[in-house]
């Protein structure tokens, strides 16, 4: 049978109760990808992306860049790097190239299980049913042998588990408190749900990247910036880890009566247009439009002090896709939790969101710049904002050792660390 690409699909958002509503409607031909807003959600809610997206009952065109054709807000439910090679793989079982494959056929791919409150229907014939429960330890294990080249054989509970971003092995999995090591890629009421994060000596920090990534958001806690919730869960022997990270996901409801609901996830990335994928966004707009989207000051100043702090541990890879926003369900914004966060350099220093117009070592017109932007009354009170961060990363080596980062790896981090610090002292004289 000959391959149909997707035509048509609904959108629909989960609340934050568990109910499910209506969106609105996609639609593609060879003109490109169109959306419009149900008239009943217009009645009720409000804009998913108002900086994108006119929230009337209009037929809108997406923009052939920077999303593959989708409107950022639709293109954010896709995966990325790991998520689209699990999806590639299963479209090469049955006989498609990924080349002939459109957005919005990924998008009934991912169907249910983006991250986020919103999901698509139909959902592909091409995704394969899993069994539901399965050990970590045996997930963890297929996706490091398949990020390592070493198995062409995927689970279908991976495929299941694995439409979140960024190129890291990893699955959304859903826990009960009886059997941790025991997981489901569907809830069951109570469950909790978590994004763990598999570790390969492929890896630029090998199998230490989760307990380096615990620590920095150790220090991210410690210095106010509102990380997700973690814990480090026991990784198999065979695997050549310690631990694996796992991450508590926050756009999850669980309510008191064991349902679960959603709150709307949209990235920077997806919000401004942004193209995670090269540098294209500049703090200084990302705090403007973080103080505009959720009308506080406070929101631009944590922003302020979540890139100070990227500057500080050399977390480079502060792209579009690693900020991102909550909506709650009578549309009220707040910045999402500050995740990604782990020493991550780039070639040449250079970081993939820039200071008020500099990738790396920014001068104090620029810092001024950005505090100004965040809305600091006085730039003495940013200074001091930033002495108190420097303060708390000070104390890397001691965080890292603790959670069982190598002591030459600990060290290694350390030092650049404190050549960041430096260089940001120097800058405030």
């Amino acid at each position: 049978m000959a391959f149909k690409p997707v035509q048509k699909l609904v959108v629909s958002r989960t609340l934050s109760s568990g109910k499910k509503v209506v969106v609105g409607v996609l639609a593609q031909n060879r003109h490109g990808v169109f959306f419009q807003y149900d008239q009943a959600y217009l009645s009720r809610f409000e804009n998913l992306s108002p900086f994108a997206i006119h929230f009337d009952a209009s037929l809108q065109q997406a923009p052939k860049t920077p999303h593959g054709g989708l409107h950022g807000v639709f293109a954010d439910a896709l995966p990325d790097g790991w998520g689209l090679l699990l999806q590639d793989r299963v479209f090469r079982q049955h006989d498609l190239l990924p080349a002939s494959i459109t957005a919005m056929d990924r998008l009934a791919f991912v169907g249910n299980s983006a991250m986020g409150a919103l999901s698509f229907s139909p959902t592909s014939e091409y995704v394969e049913k899993s069994n539901e429960e399965i050990s970590l330890d045996k997930l963890g294990l297929n996706a490091q042998a398949i990020f390592d080249g070493q198995t062409e054989v995927v689970l279908a509970e991976l495929i299941a588990a694995g439409s979140s971003g960024g190129a890291r092995p990893k699955a959304q999995v859903y826990f009960d408190d009886d059997n941790p090591n025991l997981c489901r890629t569907t809830p069951k009421p109570n469950d909790e749900a978590w994004l763990v994060k598999f570790t390969s000596a492929n890896l630029a920090l090998g199998h230490e990247e989760s307990v380096c990534e615990a620590a920095h958001l150790t220090l991210a806690e410690q210095a106010g910036l509102k990380p997700p919730i973690w814990k480090l869960l026991n990784a198999p022997q065979r695997s050549g880890a310690e631990k694996w990270l796992a991450l508590r996901r926050f756009d999850y409801v669980n309510n008191p009566d064991g349902s679960s609901g959603r709150l709307h996830l949209h990235s920077a990335c997806g919000l401004l247009d942004a193209d995670f994928r090269s540098p294209s966004l500049d703090y200084e707009d990302l705090i403007k439009a973080t103080r505009m989207l959720c009308k506080s000051p406070a929101a631009g100043q944590l922003q302020f002090k979540r890139a100070i702090f990227n500057l500080l541990v050399c977390n480079q890879d502060d792209h579009s896709k690693n900020w991102a926003f909550l909506q709650s369900d009578k549309g009220e914004w707040q910045p999402a939790p500050f995740y990604d966060v782990t020493y991550s350099p780039h070639p040449f220093g250079e970081h993939a969101t820039s200071f008020a117009g500099f990738g790396k070592h920014p001068p104090l017109k620029a810092l001024q710049k950005l505090a100004d932007a965040a809305g600091f009354a006085r730039w003495p009170i940013a200074a001091q904002v930033i002495k108190e961060l420097i303060e708390v990363v000070s104390d890397f080596n001691k965080v890292a050792t603790t959670l069982g980062v190598t002591r030459q790896t600990a060290c290694l981090i350390a030092e650049q660390i404190r050549n960041s610090t430096n260089a940001i002292n120097r800058t405030l004289g």
